[in-house]
């Protein structure tokens, strides 16, 4: 009987608990999920690792011969278009007699609504300033000074995204030193 693995994808960031969120992700999914889906892996598109072929290669390694890649992104966009079936594609080149799917992206569904109302009421009960947002510029509270846009990465960095803002633009002293 065929295995299949589930390699749950999203952009990838510098930020760690950003990656570590999403490596939770996989992992709750995989527990909740796990009668149906016993093999879960997480992976970043871009920056860091574990990367597509890393969870692959990892599925693989547990038993998968067929791969569905579920990307963890709200809309159609060049990543779900492109990127992650390139990325899916030359992962599989790797791992002759396994095959690859790439799921649609999460987009509008019931359950993204209802998200995005408890996250609107969540605000609203906090009296729009909870721990997580108070003092930072998220909270819209008065004398919170934004922080100045500043690049994030060197110039000929080989792991940026395509649709960052300041690709192709010179950093500053203060941020690449």
């Amino acid at each position: 009987m065929s295995k299949t693995g589930i390699v749950i994808v999203d952009h990838g960031s510098r930020r760690a608990e950003s990656n570590a969120m999403l490596e939770e992700v996989a992992r709750q999914f995989g527990e909740r999920f796990r009668q149906t889906h016993e093999i879960v892996e997480p992976a970043h598109m871009e920056i860091c690792e574990p990367s597509i072929a890393t969870a692959y290669a990892a599925c693989v390694a547990r038993g998968a011969t067929r791969i569905m890649v579920l990307p963890f992104f709200l809309g159609p966009g060049k990543h779900w278009t492109k990127d992650i079936p390139a990325l899916a594609a030359e992962a599989a080149v790797k791992h002759p007699g396994t095959q690859y799917h790439v799921a649609m992206p999460l987009g509008i569904d019931d359950l993204i609504l209802d998200l995005l109302n408890k996250r609107a009421a969540f605000c609203q009960n906090n009296a729009f300033v909870c721990d997580s947002c108070r003092g930072t510029i998220r909270s819209g509270e008065t004398g919170v000074e934004p922080l100045e846009l500043k690049p994030h990465h060197e110039e000929k960095s080989s792991a940026l995204c395509s649709t960052c803002p300041f690709k192709g633009q010179p950093l500053p002293q203060s941020v690449g030193s």
